[in-house]
């Protein structure tokens, strides 16, 4: 269901929104090699109910019943291009790491991501996860009233495209409120449907995923875990955002 947030739920969003930038920026503080995907996500759980709030992702069914989301933060490396689950694996340098968090602060959502590198990246990844920002930046900017959910799409689009990236059409963005996961989908491609229109107090997640091949994707073994087929790097930038009537407003921002 499609529904649009008065301006007292759109601030417990963003209070959402705000532990969720604060646990990126602790990933990032403490990701090194040598570290275990399981401390990270620890560290993150426990910043999370510090504040207050619960974590969106623990728990949460997936497409096996029997084996709901284990932990606080999703951790994709290299091919990986989301829902890694942490564990003991160890983070090495020169590899990708994309980190997806989620907060809920009085039955209200916030979700993030951000793609990092441990060490000093090649310039063909630096550019991979320079331009899947700069692709989240553009969808987020065409997140005005009277634009539609196209506009969107296709402003992330066109940034991925003169770039030859690979954009990951199983996975796409999302409403978000009350439910982690709302209409409408935000994909990050154009369909040739405009799709809703957008208007002040519709709040969505813009979260484009690239990859330096192709854009074919699979689950793996866990059930969970989603990579490329070619084993190609990915990247992954979320925010949630706010549509008001003076423009997008970021919720997953300090």
């Amino acid at each position: 269901m499609v529904t649009r947030k008065s301006r007292a739920e759109i601030e417990r969003m963003r209070k959402a929104g705000r532990i969720v930038a604060e646990v990126l920026a602790l990933v990032e503080s403490e990701l090194k090699p040598g570290v275990t995907t399981g401390h990270l996500d620890r560290l993150a759980e426990a910043h999370i109910r510090a504040a207050g709030a619960i974590p969106s992702f623990k728990g949460y069914p997936g497409i096996n019943p029997r084996r709901p989301f284990p932990a606080s933060l999703c951790i994709s490396i290299d091919d990986e291009i989301v829902h890694g689950i942490p564990g003991e694996r160890v983070i090495r340098e020169g590899q990708i790491v994309s980190v997806d968090a989620g907060a809920i602060v009085d039955g209200w959502h916030g979700d993030g991501a951000r793609t990092f590198y441990v060490g000093e990246p090649p310039a063909e990844v630096k550019g991979l996860i320079d331009v899947t920002r700069e692709a989240m930046l553009a969808g987020i900017a065409a997140a005005v009233p009277g634009n539609h959910i196209d506009d969107i799409s296709a402003a992330v689009e066109a940034v991925a495209t003169p770039h030859g990236y690979g954009i990951i059409r199983q996975f796409v963005g999302h409403g978000i409120g009350t439910e982690m996961h709302e209409e409408p989908q935000v994909p990050n491609y154009r369909t040739g449907r405009r799709g809703r229109k957008l208007e002040a107090g519709l709040c969505l997640a813009i979260e484009p995923m690239f990859t330096l091949g192709g854009p074919e994707a699979h689950v793996l073994a866990d059930d969970w875990t989603v990579a490329t087929v070619d084993g190609s790097l990915a990247a992954h930038f979320e925010h949630s955002i706010a549509v008001t009537e003076a423009g997008p407003v970021i919720l997953t921002a300090v």
